[in-house]
């Protein structure tokens, strides 16, 4: 198990470095730079910024030199701890990501959680019960949850709160607590606004999640181990829990490896619908702007937690699965 982990954490540096690489090349494939999608932000003011004003700024923000330098000048720095200076925030990115990360995390931990408490009894149910009027109902109710996109339920959910309970369920904080100090309160106050968006956020995996654990545990059901317990007097519950459940579990661990990029990147939307401080507005923003150190660091920071996430979820296949063995 050391073994694996530790190859695992040495071949995960040159594919961090492919994907700095990669990452940086693609932001800089759209046509101009920052200092463009600046001029045309004051152009749209009625001021103007003159040629020169135009080639001091990009000698200032370093994109006068060639792609190549501003690349390895960036990951030097990343490999020191500095991500470099946003150039719209005017802020360095380190104090930028850092806040919001962790509410991300949080977020879709979250998120996950919720997921998992919702379509693991379901799935058992619809398995063991298939065919019957309440795994009709939650196939329905799943389809349904397939089907409309997060940011329609999310502004359902707003509107259902504002009207009907006077809620504002927008943010992750209340105004007296977004700026404050994290505490007791602060904790509290970003518990009550989780609720609505790991909802919003966890609708759909969980309703995809019930549809393959239906599926994977049928197929269980009938093996052969199944029917040979069940005949030395084995409980149904017992037996349900120990032997097929625990087999059919494997895409619940799975999923922690990608629920992260997914919230990250599929739910851009929903985060700018309900106002949340999260890194998928400020990459939105970011990439839109070119501001190329922030939404870099972002996308290398989610892939890091991504490498991360898939080592954590394979080695719990293993201690879940005996017959998942890391070495082959």
């Amino acid at each position: 198990m050391l073994n694996y982990i530790f190859k695992r954490m040495l071949s995960a540096i040159p594919f961090m470095f492919l994907v700095s690489l990669t990452v940086f090349i693609l932001i800089q494939l759209p046509p101009g730079d920052f200092v463009d999608s600046y001029a045309a932000l004051v152009a749209s003011s009625g001021e103007t910024l003159t040629p020169d004003q135009m080639v001091e700024l990009r000698h200032r923000f370093g994109l006068d030199q060639p792609l190549i330098v501003q690349y390895f000048h960036w990951i030097w720095g990343v490999m020191r701890g500095d991500f470099g200076y946003s150039f719209e925030w005017q802020s360095p990115v380190k104090d930028l990501v850092g806040e919001r990360i962790g509410l991300t995390l949080i977020l879709s931990l979250s998120a996950m959680l919720f997921t998992w408490a919702l379509s693991l009894p379901i799935g058992i149910y619809s398995a063991v019960r298939r065919y019957s009027f309440g795994d009709y109902f939650f196939t329905f109710v799943g389809f349904i949850g397939l089907a409309v996109p997060n940011f329609l339920l999310a502004l359902v959910l707003m509107f259902t709160a504002s009207k009907y309970f006077h809620l504002d369920v927008t943010g992750l904080f209340s105004s007296e607590f977004e700026n404050a100090p994290w505490s007791l309160d602060r904790a509290i106050d970003l518990g009550k606004h989780l609720i609505i968006p790991m909802i919003i956020m966890g609708a759909a995996s969980a309703a995809g999640l019930i549809r393959i654990l239906r599926a994977n545990l049928i197929d269980q059901l009938y093996m052969p181990y199944v029917v040979t317990a069940r005949s030395k007097g084995l409980t149904e519950t017992k037996l349900l829990l120990k032997y097929p459940v625990r087999i059919a579990l494997n895409p619940f661990v799975s999923s922690i490896g990608w629920i992260l990029p997914s919230l990250v990147s599929g739910a851009v939307i929903t985060s700018i619908v309900l106002n949340l401080q999260t890194v998928g507005p400020m990459l939105y923003q970011s990439l839109m702007s070119q501001d190329i150190y922030l939404s870099g660091t972002i996308l290398l920071v989610v892939c890091a937690l991504t490498v991360v996430g898939t080592l954590i979820s394979d080695i719990l296949l293993v201690i879940l699965d005996p017959r998942i063995r890391l070495e082959q």
